[in-house]
């Protein structure tokens, strides 16, 4: 029997939710960060190798030491890749790089059976307990949670239309790509990136929606926290790692 996804219960409540990427596609870094108290972890296929068959891998990581909902961020916005991944049982997704109403329909469609939407029907698969769960084909849309990124001028324009959409849960900002897309590649804290992204706030709660947000710097990231911003992503597994094993050398190599 499929269960209540608790993220997507949470943030209904109005609860805000941190949560941790996973780009390092380690089961066993994963297990380590999914045990840590996140609310949510996030696999990232987008800027990774990971194949589909290595993301349930981590899935089945994260379920053997946690219960908090683990996301997949898909390549691309393409109904393929995302109807393997709810057979597979995934059922939170982040989509990059939507730009528009009609876009954010086309990802809503990919992760919907007919009449709602254009996703495949398949009898036996890990999301429906290989047959076993009979409620999986009418329960699963109430479940699944669905966000995607705004990563350009013409997103957070739209960011309200695309928040309106059924079956868009949250409006994502990707603020490194969003601010490329501004000519300012490499500045995601400039005034316009940041007065840009704090835009979205309002269209995407007018439509009863949630706004979603990245960044790594602690007192950032409670700023956004403040801002409205209610899924934020606060850290990930490389960054982790990487300022570990730097701060340590460090520390070893200044003068006692």
């Amino acid at each position: 029997m499929i269960s209540p996804n608790p993220l997507k219960a949470a943030l209904a409540r109005g609860e805000k939710q941190i949560g941790c990427w996973l780009g390092l596609g380690s089961p066993i870094a994963t297990e380590i960060i999914a045990s840590a108290g996140f609310d949510w972890v996030l696999v990232d296929m987008e800027h990774t190798s990971l194949s589909e068959s290595e993301t349930v891998g981590l899935l089945r990581a994260v379920r053997s030491v946690s219960t908090i909902e683990p996301l997949v961020r898909v390549p691309w916005n393409d109904m393929v890749t995302m109807k393997r991944l709810l057979d597979s049982g995934v059922r939170s997704i982040l989509v990059p790089y939507v730009q528009n109403a009609d876009e954010a329909r086309r990802a809503a469609a990919a992760t919907r059976y007919p009449p709602a939407g254009v996703r495949g029907f398949a009898g036996m698969h890990r999301g429906n307990d290989y047959g076993r769960d009979t409620s999986y084909v009418h329960r699963i849309a109430d479940e699944i949670f669905l966000a995607v990124q705004a990563e350009s001028p013409e997103a957070i324009r739209n960011a309200g239309a695309i928040a309106a959409v059924d079956g868009i849960d949250c409006v994502f900002v990707g603020p490194n790509d969003l601010a490329a897309n501004m000519g300012l590649l490499g500045q995601p804290r400039h005034p316009d990136v940041l007065a840009a992204i704090a835009s979205i706030v309002e269209p995407v709660k007018a439509a009863g929606k949630t706004a979603g947000m990245l960044d790594y710097n602690i007192e950032n990231s409670r700023a956004w926290l403040e801002a409205g911003f209610d899924f934020v992503a606060v850290g990930s597994d490389t960054a982790l790692l990487a300022a570990g094993a730097a701060n340590l050398v460090k520390a070893y190599r200044q003068p006692g």
